[in-house]
């Protein structure tokens, strides 16, 4: 006898069909995840299980043209995150997070912090970013090790590695990390590696680079030639457990090739000894702006550039705080540029070689032709000629101080005395009954020599200078071109500007004969197993318009200028050495009482920078140089003794030592 309700027969079908039903489901569940879904699944469980890890490649290193090491990879050990693998309880998680902030004596997070002894203050414009801030980042990328912090100490390292087991999503790398051998003695050359800027990351990106891993070349030749310097990395597909720990390499790895190297022109011991003389004539002198640059006239392969004030790269490489970098970019003596390529002064009577040049060929002057220089020349009013109150004087340099003149001279003793007369008569003609070569042939004939335009150089940053015109003039001030502006331009003032390097290049051209090379730091690229990947031969820009006997003529001028009676740079002394060189000093405006006044001294007279240029031996020559001081005053007196010095440091004279 049953009770009451349904028969027991129906209730035994009704769950059969119950069982048929969820084991149908089942199957339909198995399906879609085996099946449909097998593959998601499946590269979802490989993600977990399997991680792709990059090797950087060593950069390639950088050598001077004897071999010394400039610029090499150190370790550096980094502490990453992998938001994956950390532990999945809230509490466990914060913990860990906490005992890693205060091991790496890193911010827990960069939110604003409170005086414990008054209100809470203002949080800093630029905190450093907390392990929270950046595990949010990293969260979006939850598999991808994320740095936290690089330069860990080997005994931090040590401690992270014992826990290691109970630290999961804690990754430790061991990257290479680049190392100046000697600081700012060669920054403004090598330049620094950096993070890739955020508004270039997608063009680095596009070239395969990872912008949370990769260092690139932010300036000098550590950005020209980035990508013969960056290697191919590596990598290798590894297995991990569940708290991200590796188990085994999967597969064959692939080796990361490490960057070429380089080779420059560079002399490391010409080089520091031009930095050691600079600072001290500098010291003495107490200016603080300074360049030097010495290159083989025969091939425009840079010996040696020292650019003062100037600051120590490595500072750049482990990341430059904030404060730091803000003070060497509010320097007013600015060590952050390289003035040897991007500097702009007016080059003052060293420019005269070119005008000289320009009229020997122009035939506006010949080895025999005679101007007369009486200290002052008096320059007719355009519109009312007749009238000798309404002249304006130009006065030679010999005028000022001395009250003296120049007499009669030719065009090697003008360039060996300096004379300014000469070179306003030659330049700007005088009256009716002298033509000079004008604005324009003198304009002609500069860019032809490489002013007015950058040299090409190997080096990022450099500066065209600059030669005007009619045209500019009218564009940049509303004003037409007069005589004064060719007289100026002359004798290398008024508006001209140029680099060092610029004039060094033109200067070298003179040298060797008329041949205008693009200067090079760079000799040749090498590989990881020492092979020549690539060697730079000299590269000529052009051949000079201007024949070898007025080339000669000039020479003779700045051998006159060393050598010579009257010789502006008689005190430059290299025994057994014939030096030709020229010596300049251009005034230049400052106002530092911002009242739109020029600032002079107790006579009247503008501040000038101290200029000379040279090369040797005269009838061989295998350096050219150039030395410019900023406020430096006279050429003859500031940077004729400091070339002194460097010519008989490269000929050995200060060691008895044959020439390199």
């Amino acid at each position: 006898m049953t009770g009451p309700g349904l028969p027991e027969e129906f209730r035994l079908k009704a769950f059969r069909v119950l069982l048929i039903i969820v084991f149908l489901a089942l199957v339909v569940q198995l399906w879609r995840l085996q099946i449909v879904q097998g593959d998601y699944y499946q590269e979802a469980a490989d993600v977990n299980r399997f991680r792709m890890e990059r090797t950087l490649a060593p950069r390639g290193v950088i050598y001077d043209q004897r071999g010394h090491l400039l610029a090499r990879n150190m370790p550096r050990i980094t502490v990453s995150i992998v938001p994956a693998y950390l532990p999945e309880d809230e509490h466990e998680r914060l913990t860990l997070l906490q005992e890693l902030a205060s091991l790496l004596d890193m911010p827990f997070t960069s939110g604003p912090a409170e005086d414990p002894s008054g209100p809470a203050h203002e949080a800093d414009a630029n905190p450093e970013p907390g392990i929270l801030d950046i595990l949010n980042e990293a969260e979006l990328a939850p598999y991808r090790p994320t740095p936290l912090k690089d330069g860990i100490p080997r005994d931090i390292a040590m401690i992270l590695e014992e826990e290691h087991l109970d630290w999961p999503g804690v990754v430790i790398q061991v990257e290479p990390v680049r190392e100046y051998l000697y600081g700012s003695l060669t920054s403004h050359i090598l330049g620094y590696v950096g993070p890739i800027p955020a508004e270039q990351v997608q063009k680095y990106e596009d070239r395969g680079y990872d912008p949370n891993q990769h260092l690139v070349g932010l300036s000098g030749i550590e950005y020209t030639f980035e990508e013969r310097l960056q290697g191919r990395d590596g990598q290798k597909l590894i297995e991990v457990d569940v708290a991200g720990r590796e188990v085994r390499t999967v597969g064959e790895p692939q080796t990361a090739i490490p960057g070429n190297n380089l080779r420059l022109s560079l002399d490391l011991d010409l080089q520091q000894a031009m930095e050691e003389i600079l600072s001290e004539h500098l010291r003495a002198a107490y200016k603080d702006q300074a360049v030097a640059i010495a290159m083989n006239p025969q091939t425009g392969e840079i010996l040696g550039m020292v650019s003062l004030p100037s600051y120590d790269n490595n500072e750049f490489t482990g990341g430059i705080s904030v404060q730091a970098f803000r003070e060497l970019q509010e320097d007013p003596s600015r060590p952050l540029v390289n003035h040897a390529i991007s500097g702009q002064f007016p080059p003052g009577s060293t420019f005269k070689v070119i005008v000289a040049s320009a009229a020997l060929e122009e035939e506006v002057l010949t080895t025999n032709t005679q101007y007369y220089c009486g200290g002052i020349l008096w320059l007719p009013n355009r519109f009312y000629p007749e009238d000798p109150s309404l002249a304006q004087p130009f006065y030679c340099w010999i005028h000022h101080g001395y009250h003296g003149r120049h007499g009669s001279l030719n065009v090697v003793q003008a360039l060996g005395r300096s004379c300014d007369i000469f070179f306003y008569q030659a330049g700007g003609g005088y009256r009716d009954r002298l033509a000079g070569l004008g604005e324009e042939r003198i304009g002609y004939y500069a860019e032809l020599f490489g002013m007015g335009t950058q040299t090409g150089i190997d080096l990022p940053g450099e500066a065209p200078g600059l030669i005007p015109n009619t045209k500019w003039k009218r564009v940049n001030y509303s004003e037409s071109w007069v005589t004064g502006d060719t007289y100026n331009m002359s004798i290398g003032q008024g508006f001209v500007l140029a680099t060092p390097l610029q004039l060094l290049n033109a200067v070298a051209a003179i040298a060797n004969g008329g041949t205008l090379y693009r200067p090079q730091l760079v000799h040749e690229v090498i590989d990881s197993e020492g092979n020549i990947v690539e060697a730079f031969a000299p590269d000529v820009i052009r051949r000079l318009p201007v024949s070898g006997t007025h080339l000669n003529t000039v020479r003779q001028g700045m051998r006159a200028a060393v050598a010579g009676p009257g010789a502006t740079a008689w005190t430059l002394n290299v025994p057994g050495i014939a030096v030709a060189g020229k010596t300049g000093t251009s005034e230049f405006f400052i106002d530092k009482n911002d009242d739109g006044l020029p600032d002079r001294d107790r006579e009247g007279n503008l501040p000038t920078h101290a200029w000379f240029t040279a090369f040797a031996p005269y009838e061989n020559p295998e350096i050219a140089l150039v030395v410019f001081v900023f406020g430096g005053g006279e050429g003859s007196a500031m940077a004729v003794p400091i070339a002194s010095d460097i010519l008989n440091h490269y000929f050995g004279q200060d060691t008895g030592e044959s020439s390199p």
